[in-house]
Order: C-alpha cells, then structure tokens, then sequence
C-alpha cells in the first residue's frame, strides 16, 4: 500500500486536482520518495511501455542474435499485436467469468463493508487530530486492475474544502492508515478480489468532519499532550 500525500512523493505536483476523487493509476508517474524494490517494481509493471516493451522481447531479442531473421521479425505485426492483446486481456487481466468467481456477492458486500467502517475509524482520528470541522473527507482507495500478480494500492485523504484537495498527512496520520485499514484479516488481495467482482477499483468512504465526536476530538488532544479546557 502506498499512501499518497506530499511528504511520500518526490514529485507531489500529482496531486493536484480540480474535482475529486482524485485518480492516479494510468493518469500520472507515481514516485514515491522511499519504497521497497518489490513497491519499485510493481509500479513499473503499472507502466504500460514497460510491460509491452518485455511482451515483445521475443520478437525483438532473435534478430538480435540472428541477423536473418530481422526482417521476417518485422514483417509480423500482426502477431505482435495479438502477443500484446492476450498478455494484457487473458494473461493480466480475469475474464468476466473469472471475476465473478473471485469472490462471491455477499463475501463481497462483506469486505466492502469491512473497508467503509475501518476507513471512517481512520478519518474520524484524522479530523480530530488536525481539528477540522467542515467539509468532508473522503478517503480513497484505488487498486489496479491487473491480476496474478501482487496487488497495488493507493490510498489517500482527499477534501472538497476550501477547494478540492489531496491532504497533507503527517508521519501519525499514515500511521493510521497504515494499521488502520489492512491487516492479515482483511488484506489488499482481499478488497482486489471483490474490486474484481464489481470491475470497480476506486472505492471512496466519506465523513462529514463536523460528525466527528467531541470524545474523539478530546482524545486527540490528550493524545498530542495538549491539556483538555
């Protein structure tokens, strides 16, 4: 999981936005300042040039080696075409069929109500840490569509308040959401599968800032040392 604001990224020019929810797969370059090489590598498989590029690697490495077969090589770009086609559709992507079979309807409505109730626990303590009171803040969670391999998701904290925005979260508040939302009972391939059943990868749970409790926002000021009036 990969959470989105201007402290993670190297470049958050990103996450500037007009209207909300805020997309990023397939929209951006995500360059997180800090990840793992699995997290590098995964999203460099996001990129479409890449994966097309290694698709294609049969047809470009013989001539390479063979100086003859350059030309038959170049005159098949049907086949080229048709490699692409059923590596993105067959290979990383599930068939309607296959989707519908990830999970079933109720499992699914399950974990999507899971996400909704851990999500709002999340927001709930961010707005009472950094005591807003008006607008809603919407947490979003996108996932990508590809399948059979390890799954990529973004989180981020977005407003329409004063204007459309991605929040900055300090160190706490990734905490939150780091620990908050996924654990080994509920994890990222969890929600992607029911993300399947509905081909459906951005998933947004609202609260209303000025909802959140006078306790939750006490707690967040004992929390900070802040002595309570």
């Amino acid at each position: 999981m990969l959470i989105l604001t201007k402290a993670t990224l190297w470049n958050p020019g990103v996450l500037e936005t007009r209207s909300l929810p805020k997309k990023f797969l397939g929209r951006v370059l995500i360059i997180p300042v800090t990840a793992s090489f699995r997290v590098w590598g995964r999203l460099l498989v996001e990129m479409q040039l890449i994966r097309f590029t290694v698709t294609l690697l049969p047809f470009a490495l013989p001539p390479l080696m063979v100086r003859d077969l350059a030309v038959p090589v170049m005159q098949a770009p049907a086949l080229m075409v048709i490699l692409v086609v059923l590596v993105e559709l067959k290979v990383l992507r599930l068939s309607p069929k296959a989707r519908a079979a990830a999970v079933g309807p109720d499992e699914a409505a399950r974990r999507l109500d899971t996400l909704a109730f851990r999500a709002r626990a999340c927001l709930r303590r961010i707005a009472a840490r950094h005591d807003l009171r008006e607008g809603a803040l919407r947490l979003v969670v996108e996932q990508s569509d590809l399948a059979r391999i390890p799954p990529l998701t973004l989180v981020s904290v977005q407003s329409d308040t004063p204007e459309p925005r991605v929040l900055p979260l300090d160190a706490e508040d990734r905490a939150l959401l780091s620990t908050g939302l996924f654990d080994e009972t509920f994890t990222e391939r969890d929600l992607l599968a029911a993300n399947h059943r509905d081909k459906r990868y951005v998933r947004e749970v609202t609260q209303e800032a000025r909802a959140v409790s006078a306790h939750a926002r006490l707690a967040a000021l004992l929390e900070r040392g802040v002595p309570a009036e």
